[in-house]
């Protein structure tokens, strides 16, 4: 099994950028396709942002395509997301998750993190 934990989020004002990681533990991430995915309040989790096992493949969800940069460093074992010009609508806990396959849909992926809050202010 694989560990993921997120970190990096925070407050920030419109406008502002950010990056989040994702560390694994537990197994090597470099086995796993990674997904970021993000659940606003009161509504259900998306698909933000997928990266595949050697990060020669990204994938990008409609919320955030265009803003976002989805990487991974498997030295390191660990997933980042660089968010550019955030919005209020941005604000939402963001998941980082983990998959043998290639499916980017929530039921799909194996290992879920416990998520970091990103609240974007206006």
């Amino acid at each position: 099994q694989v560990q993921l934990v997120e970190s990096g989020g925070g407050l920030v004002q419109a406008g502002a950028s950010l990056r989040i990681s994702c560390a694994a533990s537990g197994r090597t991430l470099s086995a796993y396709a990674v997904g970021w995915f993000r659940q606003p309040p009161g509504k259900e989790r998306e698909f933000v942002a997928g990266i595949n096992w050697n990060g020669d493949t990204t994938h990008y969800g409609d919320s955030m395509r265009g803003r976002s940069t989805i990487s991974r460093d498997n030295a390191a074992n660990t997933v980042y997301l660089q968010m550019n010009s955030l919005k209020p609508e941005d604000t939402a806990v963001y998941y980082c998750a983990a998959s043998y396959g290639d499916s980017w849909e929530v039921s799909g992926m194996d290992y879920w993190g416990k998520g970091t809050l990103v609240t974007v202010s206006s």
